[in-house]
């Protein structure tokens, strides 16, 4: 029991010192506390060091001011303290040690670590003749992560060929198209990238190992892709007015043809399509089907639409659909009002005011009445809608966000304010001085500057940041359930997609905004666009170990390797997250796989209500569906997930799975299932025995029950002793 003496000693010493600290002396802090307190439940450690922290900040403390409690293994938490405070806190009894946060030193670009694929990971000789695909907006060859050094000629079986532009052994393909020929004013007809999306997401892949980047200082370390020893293929689908569908059917096309091994492509649609589009009338959807017949698997971006469910917008089950998460790496920017007060924001901000304070406006009350705009307009912030006199030499508020592009300089304002931001997980550059925050903190500021004679106020730089609760998925990733088939889950995995930091185009500066000066050969962005080249460099470097196994099998061994998710960070739970965090070094020794043939994605969109005319469209041979035209068709088709949406209370169905094994040779593996209580699970056989690499073995899993709840998640978990094959199961209803 931890005795009264520490709190006495942290209510004086609080009197004595709290109203002398203000906020921006305050720097972040470990409490270190030595094991669990004997007799004292580890679950009650965040309420006593909440006490702890409240009694020495004083009048000071906020609820959130301890950003951390360590109470799973050992005792301490993180808080912000002045170097007073956490003295104070280093004489207590109970207190082993307080140390500031320090940053270390970055040894990579972090995500390919935070995922479990570092430097010196074990790598075939085989990932050299890999070939990754990627379509997108092009790629900027001159950078150092494209240089062939070291690099000996294409593979053998690539076809590829380079269009108005010079490739080199590492970047052996580059084609463009525009079918259309709707080229922009900025637009360069080669597949040279004017906007750095597809440079960025090539070198998430593929780049080679290059020291020493950063962002103006954010982000730095050493950048490379998954597999640095692999090589890039690039297809330009994406121009100044947009993707056309047309150009990326054309793109799968000639990737296919071409000889590509994997294919990312991180892309969707511009917005919400409501009906949802079916399977084929989609170009992903098709371009990735015929990937699959070729033996290539596709990594698509779920989309940003997030976090709202039924927000996904490419569905099939041949294809690798991608969420975005957190991966550690955090950046604020803060903002100080002229009363002292501080409140914490989210940009990437470079710019330094120096502390200075400048002048607060609204922007509802500068109306560009001229340009025909009122205050409803200008409040916002929209394009052209504020009067360009009126902000010189100030800090304009605006109620809500925009683009860097549209907001650009802001006709000489010094820097701006966004609010009504409901979450701060993605960052966006500006070319001036900017900070997003959440709806509280911003009508605070507004509610200061309506009642402050000369109210003023500054924007600090932005600091980077360690984020303890990662990794989660971020607010816009989008979410499932499957609106087209409700019994398969989708997304399938989850990859970093956060605060990424690639190689970009000296074209476009980093905060996309064309009059902005910082043009620099690496930049920091987010979006499920990130996440996708994650988890297709993750299937790039399996492919490298195993490259006979069809793109189902990668699949499988992806999900099944998951690390698990908390649903207490992702409310969505597996519509969240799909299986889990990616694990590419465990994903290439699964097991046990789930395979799924072309036969097979026959017999599923027959159940699906495709016609013998269809099928036999796709197929190019005499299937036919009179005999398979059965909507129980989704349970057997053998993936390596399980969903179930159900319209009443009790509920039974039956689904009917075959794993190869690929593990050791000789091996039994027994079932194992994780299930909340209003759920029974059953799995027959509950023991698979094996005596030969290949060898199948199918069993039946069947899940009864009630639920009373949006959500249930549960899994199913073959293990032999050395693999857990993990496999989410999900259960919904009030989604509908």
């Amino acid at each position: 029991m931890v005795s009264s003496r520490p709190f006495l000693l942290f209510l004086l010493s609080s009197l004595l010192i709290h109203h002398s600290c203000s906020k921006k002396d305050r720097k972040t802090y470990i409490v270190y506390m030595g094991d669990h307190p004997k007799g004292i439940d580890p679950a009650t450690l965040p309420s006593l060091h909440s006490i702890m922290a409240q009694n020495v900040l004083g009048s000071d403390f906020e609820p959130g001011a301890v950003l951390h409690s360590y109470q799973k293994s050992f005792n301490g938490f993180v808080v912000k303290l002045t170097e007073d405070e956490a003295e104070t806190l280093a004489e207590m009894d109970d207190v082993v040690s307080v140390f500031p946060n320090t940053k270390n030193r970055l040894l990579t670009t972090k995500s390919w670590d935070f995922i479990g694929l570092p430097q010196n990971s074990k790598r075939q000789s085989l990932e050299s003749d890999i070939t990754v695909g990627v379509l997108d907006s092009g790629i900027w060859p001159e950078s150092k992560s494209f240089s062939d050094e070291g690099f000996g000629p294409p593979p053998k079986k690539w076809k590829g060929s380079c269009h108005n532009f010079t490739c080199n052994n590492k970047l052996i393909g580059a084609r463009y198209f525009n079918i259309e020929s709707a080229y922009g004013k900025k637009d360069i007809k080669a597949p040279r990238d004017i906007n750095g999306h597809g440079t960025h997401c090539a070198s998430t892949i593929a780049g080679n190992t290059v020291h020493s980047v950063s962002l103006e200082g954010y982000a730095s370390g050493t950048a490379r892709g998954g597999v640095p020893s692999a090589r890039i293929a690039v297809y330009k689908v994406c121009w100044e007015g947009g993707c056309d569908d047309t150009d990326i059917l054309a793109a799968f096309d000639a990737a296919l043809a071409d000889g590509v091994d994997v294919l990312s492509v991180s892309l969707g649609p511009a917005e919400m399509q409501i009906p949802f589009i079916q399977y084929f009338e989609n170009s992903i959807n098709i371009g990735s089907f015929h990937a699959m017949k070729k033996g290539v698997l596709t990594s698509n971006a779920a989309s940003n639409f997030g976090p709202d469910v039924f927000t996904m917008t490419n569905f099939p089950p041949w294809l690798l659909s991608v969420a975005a998460s957190t991966f550690g790496r955090k950046f604020v920017t803060k903002v100080q009002l002229g009363n002292g007060k501080v409140y914490e924001g989210s940009t990437i901000n470079t710019f330094d005011l120096k502390n200075k304070m400048f002048p607060i406006i609204f922007a509802r009350d500068i109306p560009n009445t001229a340009g025909g705009f009122n205050s409803s307009e200008s409040r916002r912030c929209s394009k052209d809608s504020v009067d360009k006199h009126a902000v010189k030499g100030k800090i304009v508020l605006c109620e809500w966000v925009q683009d860097s592009s549209d907001v650009g300089l802001f006709s000489g304002a010094v820097g701006v304010i966004f609010g009504f931001v409901y979450s701060q997980d993605s960052p966006s550059i500006y070319a001036l001085p900017t900070t997003l925050l959440s709806l509280w903190d911003f009508r605070e500021i507004q509610y200061y500057t309506k009642s402050t004679k000369n109210p003023t106020a500054t924007i600090f730089k932005s600091e980077e940041v360690e984020d303890l609760l990662s990794p989660y998925v971020a607010s816009f990733s989008s979410r499932g359930p499957n609106p087209i088939t409700p019994n398969i889950l989708k997304p399938d995995i989850t990859a970093p997609g956060v605060n990424v930091i690639a190689a970009w185009t000296p074209l476009d500066p980093i905060s996309e905004f064309e009059d902005d000066k910082r043009i620099l050969s690496y930049n920091v962005i987010s979006g499920t666009s990130m996440a996708c080249p994650h988890a297709a460099g993750a299937a790039a470097y399996v492919k490298s170990f195993h490259p006979n196994w069809s793109p189902a099998m990668i699949k499988s061994a992806l999900m099944t390797t998951a690390t698990p998710m908390s649903p207490a960070l992702n409310p969505e739970a597996e519509f969240a997250y799909g299986a889990g965090q990616i694990n590419p070094v465990k994903a290439t020794n699964p097991g046990l796989v789930y395979d799924i043939s072309e036969a097979d994605y026959a017999d599923f969109l027959c159940g699906e209500g495709y016609t013998d005319k269809q099928l036999r469209n796709l197929t190019k041979d005499k299937s036919n569906c009179k005999v398979k035209a059965n909507e129980k068709a989704v349970y057997n088709l053998n993936l390596p997930s399980f969903a179930l949406k159900i319209n009443r209370t009790f509920f039974g169905h039956v689904y009917h799975r075959t794993v190869t094994n690929v593990g050791s040779a000789k091996s039994i593996y027994k079932a194992r299932v994780i299930s909340p209580s209003l759920l029974e699970i059953q799995v027959k056989p509950n023991v698979l025995s094996f005596t030969s690499i290949g060898q199948k073995q199918s069993f039946s899993l069947t899940i009864e029950g009630k639920i009373n709840v949006e959500v249930m998640s549960a899994a199913l978990i073959w293990d032999d002793g050395s693999h857990q094959v993990r496999s989410p199961i999900v259960v919904y209803g009030k989604y509908a």
